[in-house]
């Protein structure tokens, strides 16, 4: 299991580490539309609240489980955030901002940002600790990770920046695995 979520993760990076790269003609000469800048601009946040939420388990989590799967998900998590926002600066779009302080979290699937947690279930996680924490936490990432999965299933049917659709369908199998192991964390 383990094996498999690493070898996702692994080939999530290279993907991105190939899409970073405009040597491509290709890729350099592609075209993209409006689903692809909602794509980047809405999945840029909900991937900082990710890494947020993995980073409370660094020193809120009682099972060393959870805090790998934390630190998995932080580090495919980051490396897309910079990918993303390297395509919004060169498409002249606007880049999200990494201060999420003042962003409505309270209807999840306002705007298209379905799985993000309310600024309640986010001081509700930090409070928490030890397996009380590593409940909320997975529940929670459950939650985020169907959100970031609708979205990427959404590029796929409307984005055209082939970059784009290859990390949507990279998130949408990473993810996928990532809800699996959790669930079976839970026990479900």
């Amino acid at each position: 299991m383990r094996k498999t979520l690493t070898a996702a993760l692994l080939a999530a990076t290279l993907l991105t580490l190939a899409a970073c790269g405009n040597d491509d003609e290709t890729d350099a000469g592609a075209t993209h539309n409006d689903a692809d800048v909602t794509f980047a601009q809405q999945m840029i946040p909900h991937h900082q609240q990710a890494i947020e939420m993995s980073e409370l388990a660094e020193t809120r989590a009682a099972s060393p489980e959870v805090k790998d799967l934390a630190a998995d998900i932080k580090g495919a998590q980051d490396p897309e955030i910079e990918t993303m926002t390297g395509w919004l600066e060169s498409w002249s779009e606007d880049v999200p901002g990494g201060d999420m302080s003042g962003m409505d979290h309270g209807d999840r699937s306002a705007n298209g940002m379905e799985g993000m947690m309310s600024e309640e279930e986010m001081a509700e996680l930090e409070a928490a600790s030890g397996a009380e924490f590593d409940r909320l936490f997975l529940t929670m990432m459950i939650e985020h990770h169907e959100g970031a999965i609708d979205m990427a299933k959404t590029e796929q049917e409307e984005g055209e920046y082939p970059d784009a659709i290859a990390l949507a369908e990279e998130i949408e199998k990473a993810q996928t695995a990532e809800i699996t192991t959790m669930n079976e964390l839970l026990g479900s």
